[in-house]
């Protein structure tokens, strides 16, 4: 073989060793993006709930790292919950444990199947070689995608592809390393990392490259047709994987506060003590002839799990102490604590973008909160015009400038997931968000409307009679227990209280004109005077325009229930008519007895 043909064949090796790299990355992303939508998204809304339960947190984050294919993605989550105080260290810890264990499933999928090379003795053992099985996953999760509609079908089909892929990566390298026994000398290649620290250091090195210690171990997996791979040079070399996979929690948690990085520290030092406490072990049975036996990829895969379960169970008994050493090493600065203001706004970390599910959750708990502060500005407002009470200035004008920030901060957050591949579920929610993040901050400005009138009440001492005063009060109920129905029916996106919502609703509307003629009355018998007229007209304009707001959010609620993703507003009056329509005859018959009989003066029966 001249030079060149030898130089073309290393070339044409290396391209089949990149390639089958190449597809095996894709393969995965794709794989975690399907099974995201299949099971992910219910799991991933209830991270936050493994509070408390070492166990739960341990059992989430390897689901977590199973679904997503990918430790770094859950990491990526933990120092984003750290980052925005959700979960503590100790919780955080726990994830980290699992995501640790759940990432090894990806090892053991590509383990399916005879390597390349395998002495075939039959047609059933090259069935069942990784190639084989490659193509019967493609053809199986491939071909039903020409016909099937069914969006769930679709998914569960790509997700089978998607597998059918990562061996069909693998099968590509690990030709390019059988063929390239013809040109290299691998026993004498690989001698060197019979030492278990150049092994381990080696393995470091791949991850920190590679940027993935799945893609690492699917590396050496393939690297074990060779031959080559000694059980002291796997189990190294694995150990090295595992703690360089620990630099991608750092790049996570680069700028951000003191909980981040002492996350990230924890994992850096959780992958350190399972490494080193195995390290001295290997370095202690050096000698013994089953450590001199080749690797193959099934092994690998299996040192790989046994690796990260026994280092759970090895700092599980002193996950306290862990926890202590990272708030140890990195302190802390004394800084004046986070107002709650600050500490809702931190939930809407950039971090939670990779994962629309939870950044979207986190969306929802920042307007909830708007929602609660809009209401109080409104009741504050009511209370101190019917009540002639003091209102407290400050405590409004924060929540007003609380209101118009999330507003702006909500959108801009929005606009990150825009471009994300989000499921049905997901899309639903972020069209309900983005519509009822301004109704809310409606809701706020109508409750801003409500304090300029009662402050102009105070300075023109405008004095209401006792019957438009009782109006206001009965009127002001009325809104505070739609408020409340409104708040229950975001937050537990319950579309069934549309109905009560919807009444509600419609007897403010009746209410309103109701007050507007009696008003009109009292000016006609001379018991009220222009001056004192428009401020009353303007309060109940008010309160009608909230109730509006309301019904609108309740409407969005009941469209997301009812699997609406457009949103537009003809489908939205249409869907609202319906609900006007539509709720029962016992609902209207209630609200009406408790806030418009008691204007007419009427008595039921």
């Amino acid at each position: 073989m001249n030079i060149s043909e030898s130089f073309a064949l290393h070339a044409l090796l290396l391209l089949q060793l990149l390639g089958g790299l190449g597809l095996f990355a894709f393969a995965l992303s794709r794989l975690g993006a399907s099974l995201k939508k299949l099971f992910g998204e219910n799991l991933q809304r209830s991270l936050e709930t493994t509070a408390g339960n070492i166990f739960k947190a341990i059992l989430a984050g390897a689901l977590m790292a199973a679904l997503t294919q990918s430790s770094s993605a859950t990491m990526v989550l933990v120092i984003g919950f750290a980052a925005a105080g959700i979960l503590p260290l100790g919780q955080c810890l726990g994830l980290i444990m699992g995501a640790n264990i759940g990432t090894t499933i990806t090892a053991q999928i590509t383990a399916l199947g005879f390597s390349a090379g395998f002495s075939y003795n039959s047609y059933i053992s090259y069935l069942l070689t990784t190639g084989s099985i490659a193509y019967l996953l493609m053809a199986l999760g491939g071909l039903p995608l020409l016909f099937v509609k069914k969006r769930k079908i679709r998914t569960g089909c790509q997700a089978i592809l998607c597998i059918g892929l990562l061996l069909m990566g693998m099968t590509l390298m690990e030709n390019a390393f059988t063929n390239s026994l013809l040109l290299i000398e691998w026993n004498s290649l690989m001698a060197p990392l019979q030492n278990p620290f150049l092994a381990l250091v080696c393995g470091l090195l791949i991850t920190l490259l590679i940027r993935s210690s799945t893609l690492s171990v699917a590396l050496l997996q393939a690297m074990a047709v060779t031959g080559s791979l000694s059980m002291t040079a796997a189990i190294a070399l694995i150990l090295g994987i595992n703690i360089g996979t620990c630099f991608s929690s750092f790049r996570a948690a680069r700028g951000s506060g003191a909980n981040a990085r002492q996350a990230a520290l924890l994992h850096l030092y959780f992958n350190c003590i399972g490494a080193a406490f195995a390290l001295g072990l290997l370095m202690g049975m050096q000698g013994m002839n089953w450590l001199g036996m080749v690797a193959s990829k099934a092994v690998i895969a299996h040192i790989h799990t046994l690796f990260n379960l026994l280092s759970v169970l090895l700092v599980l008994p002193f996950r306290s102490m862990l926890v202590g050493l990272a708030e140890r090493t990195f302190r802390a600065e004394e800084a004046e604590p986070l107002s709650e203001e600050d500490r809702l706004l931190a939930l809407l970390d950039p971090r939670f973008a990779a994962t629309p599910a939870i950044a979207l959750e986190q969306c929802r708990k920042v307007i909830r909160a708007m929602g609660q502060r809009a209401f109080a500005n409104v009741r504050m407002a009511t209370t101190g015009i019917v009540d002639h009470s003091q209102l407290d200035h400050e405590i409004f004008m924060s929540n007003e400038a609380f209101l118009d920030t999330c507003e702006a901060r909500i959108n801009t957050y929005l606009l990150t997931l825009k471009d994300a591949s989000l499921s049905e579920s997901c899309q639903r929610a972020y069209t309900e968000i983005q519509h009822t993040v301004g109704e809310f901050e409606q809701i706020g400005d109508y409750a801003e409307n409500l304090h300029e009138r009662y402050d102009n009440i105070r300075e023109q001492n405008i004095q209401f009679s006792a019957d438009a005063v009782c109006e206001i009060g009965i009127m002001s109920n009325a809104l505070e227990e739609m408020s409340t129905l409104t708040l229950e029916s975001f937050e537990n996106s319950d579309g069934t209280l549309s109905d009560c919502i919807g009444a509600l609703e419609e007897v403010i509307d009746v209410l309103k004109e109701t007050l507007k003629d009696k008003h009109i009355q009292r000016l006609q018998q001379g018991l009220c005077t222009v001056q004192n007229g428009i401020p009353f007209l303007d309060i109940i304009h008010d309160l009608e325009k909230i109730a509006d707001h309301c019904s609108n959010i309740s409407i969005y609620v009941l469209m997301y229930d009812d699997g609406v993703t457009s949103f537009d507003i003809h489908e939205y009056h249409r869907l609202a008519d319906e609900a006007i329509e539509n709720h029962s005859q016992q609902w209207q018959e209630h609200y009406e007895e408790r806030y418009l009989r008691p204007v007419l003066g009427e008595r039921a029966e």
